[in-house]
């Protein structure tokens, strides 16, 4: 897979997450550390595309 094609894929996922906490953050009875964990991986996405983007 080449940096480029690896770089989108990271990118879909973290746009994923995002969309998949503020559905967590909205829902009634949100577990507080569900929404934590996928902050947690989202910015562990957002940190690789930075370092693969530059």
């Amino acid at each position: 897979m080449s940096i480029g094609a690896h770089l989108q894929e990271l990118k879909k996922k973290h746009a994923h997450l995002s969309d998949t906490v503020e559905k967590q953050q909205r829902s009634p009875g949100v577990d507080d550390l569900t929404v934590q964990e996928l902050k947690k991986e989202k910015l562990r996405l957002k940190e690789e595309i930075i370092r693969l983007d530059s």
